[in-house]
Formats: C-alpha cells, sequence, structure tokens
C-alpha cells in the first residue's frame, strides 16, 4: 500500500484556547504529519475574543509544535478541508453529550465530503473538566485560571473581562 501524507484539520472556535485544547493539539500533532488548528468564525456563537485575537492566541500557545498552523475560517469545514486537502478531521470529546453533537457534525462532513473522516480523542484525565466557557465563567468571578490557560491567554482574558 502506497503511503501518503495526512493533514488533518483540529477545528473548534477556541474563545479562548486552554489547555485542555493544547493538549489535545499536541497529541494529534504526534499522529499526523501536518494539522492545522482551524478557528470558526462562527455567527450562532457570541465570542469575546475576535476571529483574528483568537488566531494569535492560539498560534502562540502552539508555536513550540513544528508541523501544526493556525488558519481562521467562515466556510463549511468540508469546504476548507478541501482547499487545504485534508483528509482528517480531529474532535476531541469530553462526554456522551459531546459525542452525540460531534457525530452529527462528522455524518454531515462525510456526506458532503465522502473522503473527510473525523476521529475523536478523550482529553487527559487531568484536562477532561476544562472548557473555554467554563474558564471565562471563573475568571469573570476572580477564581484563578493559572492552570487552565496559557500565561499569554490568561493575561489577555483578564485585560477583556476587567
Amino acid at each position: 500500500m502506497k503511503s501518503k501524507a495526512l493533514t488533518a484539520i483540529f477545528p473548534g472556535t477556541f474563545d479562548p484556547i486552554t489547555n485542555g485544547h493544547i493538549d489535545l493539539i499536541t497529541r494529534a500533532s504526534q499522529l499526523f504529519p501536518r494539522l492545522i488548528v482551524a478557528i470558526a468564525q462562527n455567527p450562532n456563537k457570541k465570542t469575546l475574543f475576535t476571529l483574528e485575537e483568537r488566531v494569535n492566541l492560539a498560534s502562540t500557545s502552539v508555536e513550540h509544535l513544528l508541523n501544526v498552523e493556525v488558519i481562521g475560517f467562515d466556510n463549511l469545514m468540508a469546504d476548507f478541508a478541501q482547499k487545504h486537502a485534508a483528509t482528517v478531521i480531529v474532535r476531541g470529546v469530553r462526554t456522551t453529550h459531546d459525542f452525540e453533537y460531534e457525530r452529527q457534525l462528522a455524518e454531515m462532513n462525510r456526506a458532503l465530503k465522502p473522503d473527510l473522516d473525523t476521529i475523536f480523542l478523550m482529553p487527559s484525565i487531568a484536562m477532561g473538566f476544562i472548557s473555554s466557557t467554563i474558564v471565562k465563567d471563573v475568571a469573570l468571578h476572580g477564581g484563578d485560571i493559572s492552570n487552565l490557560v496559557p500565561l499569554h491567554v490568561k493575561t489577555e482574558l483578564l485585560k477583556r473581562l476587567t
């Protein structure tokens, strides 16, 4: 069988990127020769940070991963995958609720682009509870988020919330 280079996409809103995201991105970067962190401009979500700010925060967070690039997008995932010659989407799932939603997205993406597969990664035990929403809520109420996000993300988040 002929080996082919695989490009995988790890999509999300990343508002903001968390240590849980970085854990999954790091692990996915070890599975694929090229990994694109695709940051969505989702009009259905009200984000705290602009798309450009989220791309910058994520880029700084993963700059040590040489086979990872961060790209913002505002179109269908299937179209983004086609444009970047990606054949795999990587998604993190924490709960069965996450899985049901992600399964629907995976099936839609496969219907739109039949050669686009989705794989699911479980978060590390220490990271399984982290979400961007929880991080923002803890920060908003004065809690310590030092172990939940990189320092530069914490700094920008606290500036935004105060």
